[in-house]
């Protein structure tokens, strides 16, 4: 699919960044973003040749007027709220972005249009690897996931009713330059950068399936501009790579990489009460359907973030007048 108008919320995000700059080849494109996390960052030639919304997707109002000026072929929906830690915290908040905005947008997006869920891995059960989307069992343990779920719900209902293309993409842990939440490696590369040689973490035994941004865009990518749904249907494909790395395995990869021997600290503020073991996806089916296979490794990432991990000054200035040496 070329030359098509094509709509990505959350567009001023960390991986919409990557899809947007990848999509303005293939056609007209839209960022639709509430600018929550920070101002745009785009480049002037890159809004040269953008159309730049400001819109909270809660607002079905707002999420009316973007649909009829735009008038969207593609909406890439990955506006969220998905911070775990801000969504424990503030339930309604993640409720209302996660599941009233995706309605909007659905309810708002024109009729036999494309329509691509960012959803979860975080929507499986924990006990069961690797997670297939057909033949593993559904069951969150957070707000994060059950808000995706039951977006994921909507989506399937809309869908058949408004004649959409629709395809839920269960993105899984995402990493690489430009993060705007503090997750487990933004955390680390900031302490680390800021002078610190004594790193405090949580939870040190989870095992997560890390997916480098670039290949997130990549997948959402191929899902935007491919084929394979019809009117009305809804597909359901994993992004991820298959593999999947404990936090003690990732602390050791960025020991090498950047050649610090620093320490690590367990500090109980940052355990989470809810922690599942593993996330690990099955990704044959997005190969199958979409043609999409990932390049990167995470020791690639880990480079990559190391030379240059782009961190929001935020996270930055934590850590600037608390060095341990």
């Amino acid at each position: 699919m070329t030359h098509a108008r094509m709509l990505v919320t959350g567009g001023n995000g960390y991986v919409g960044r990557q899809l947007t700059r990848r999509l303005r080849r293939s056609g007209e494109v839209g960022v639709a973003d509430s600018l929550r996390y920070g101002p745009w960052r785009f480049t002037p030639e890159e809004r040269a040749e953008l159309q730049l919304y400001r819109c909270d997707i809660r607002k079905g109002e707002e999420v009316a007027g973007l649909m009829e000026d735009f008038a969207p072929d593609v909406t890439v929906h990955l506006a969220a709220l998905h911070y775990i830690p801000e969504c424990e915290d503030q339930p309604a908040l993640a409720v209302d972005t996660n599941v009233l905005g995706t309605l909007n947008l659905l309810l708002s997006c024109p009729p036999g249009s494309r329509f691509v869920l960012a959803s979860t891995g975080a929507v499986y059960r924990p006990d069961e690897m690797p997670h297939h989307e057909d033949h593993s069992a559904l069951g969150p343990s957070d707000i994060y996931g059950f808000s995706k779920l039951h977006a994921e719900h909507y989506v399937r209902m809309i869908a058949a009713k408004r004649g959409l293309r629709a395809v839920i993409v269960r993105l899984f842990n995402v990493v690489g330059p430009g993060e705007t939440n503090p997750h487990l490696l933004p955390e680390i590369m900031a302490q680390l950068k800021s002078g610190r040689r004594v790193v405090d973490l949580g939870n040190l035994s989870p095992q997560r399936d890390y997916i480098a941004v670039d290949d997130a865009a990549r997948g959402f990518e191929a899902v935007a501009l491919g084929e394979a749904v019809e009117p009305g249907e809804t597909a359901v494909v994993n992004l991820g790579t298959s593999r999947a790395y404990s936090v003690a395995e990732v602390v050791e990869k960025l020991r090498r990489v950047s050649g610090i021997d620093f320490e690590i600290r367990q500090d109980e503020g940052r355990v989470r009460k809810v922690d599942r073991p593993v996330l690990r996806a099955d990704n044959r089916r997005i190969g199958e359907l979409f043609g999409w296979q990932p390049q990167q490794t995470l020791d690639d990432v880990l480079a990559q973030m190391w030379e240059n991990a782009d961190l929001a000054g935020w996270l930055l200035e934590r850590y600037q007048s608390k060095v341990v040496s």
